[in-house]
């Protein structure tokens, strides 16, 4: 018996790994759209897609970002400043990629445009802290998708977003996983949307991935800024030297998780693009295969065991 069902788990993922591996014809003549590209994944993913022959065009926040880019890939990638919380901009970029696509349409849109914000206890933050996220992370996210869909209609093209495991676990407060939460829903939504029009929409949830968005010296700064300006009521509750100890106790954890392969993460957005059958969801990174994806899954109280053991007890 026990022979028996081995044989059946073989079978059944030598059939799902060939399903897997079934990739589109042709990516020579496909456009693809891809945000923040100053640095980290989006920037690999801009000089990788180059390499393989697609038409990149690359957004950029920075007018050093484009231009360092530029210098480092062929002449088919274009490049064009973009600021997902401005209106405006984004109306612009959709219209230059509609002048440049045509009739072809777009055949992918990576959503990877993203910061970090503040991360700190809820009771640090305003309101302004929590919303500053939120408005690059997920409504500029969302007002780009909508601003090219009809060209991605006309490819039945793929739309690949980034979200994180912070989408799955909240490890801390700040506006950065509501955020990503809501990538998660906007996801789940536009994907069973877009059935109907042969559209495939995926998610990509990396854990820490050394880029410039986790570098800890900005987030201890970030949070540096925040102490200053509480009232002291609030820190005498959290007590002296809060945020090192703090800061402290999480460098050890991320030293044992954090993941330096950029690549990896470009092999799902490259997978999404090009399987004919690309997945619903990536998680991507040891720490989300091994704790914060199973994390995710398991009852409340041990989630928050888990979390709260690595976070400095405040002297009540």
């Amino acid at each position: 018996m026990f022979v028996y069902l081995l044989c059946c788990v073989v079978v059944v993922y030598i059939l799902w790994r060939i399903w897997d591996g079934l990739r589109i014809s042709s990516i020579s003549d496909k456009y693809i759209l891809i945000t923040g590209c100053d640095t980290g994944f989006g920037n690999l993913a801009a000089r990788t897609f180059d390499e393989k022959g697609f038409r990149v065009l690359a957004t950029c926040y920075t007018e050093k970002g484009a231009a360092k880019l530029n210098e480092e890939t062929s002449e088919r990638l274009e490049t064009m400043h973009l600021d997902v919380t401005v209106q405006e901009n984004v109306k612009r970029v959709s219209a230059w990629v509609k002048g440049i696509v045509g009739s072809r349409g777009l055949w992918g849109l990576i959503n990877n445009a993203g910061i970090m914000g503040t991360l700190a206890p809820m009771d640090w933050l305003t309101l302004e802290d929590i919303r500053e996220p939120i408005e690059v992370n997920l409504i500029g996210l969302i007002h780009m998708t909508l601003a090219v869909l009809p060209l991605i209609k006309i490819a039945k093209g793929r739309i690949v977003n980034i979200s994180s495991v912070g989408g799955r676990v909240a490890a801390s407060g700040g506006g950065y996983f509501l955020s990503k939460y809501g990538v998660e829903g906007f996801n789940d939504s536009l994907r069973r949307d877009m059935k109907a029009f042969d559209i495939k929409v995926s998610c990509i949830e990396p854990g820490l991935f050394e880029t410039p968005l986790s570098d800890p010296k900005r987030v201890i700064e970030q949070r540096m800024k925040i102490w200053h300006k509480l009232p002291q009521d609030i820190k005498d509750m959290y007590g002296d030297n809060y945020v090192q100890k703090d800061a402290g106790k999480k460098e050890k954890l991320n030293r044992r998780i954090k993941n330096s392969d950029l690549s990896l993460v470009v092999w799902c957005m490259e997978h999404a693009l090009t399987s004919q059958h690309p997945r619903t969801r990536y998680s991507v990174g040891t720490d989300a295969t091994f704790l914060w994806i199973p994390l995710s899954y398991m009852p409340t109280f041990i989630q928050d065991y888990v979390i709260l053991k690595n976070k400095v007890k405040i002297p009540c």
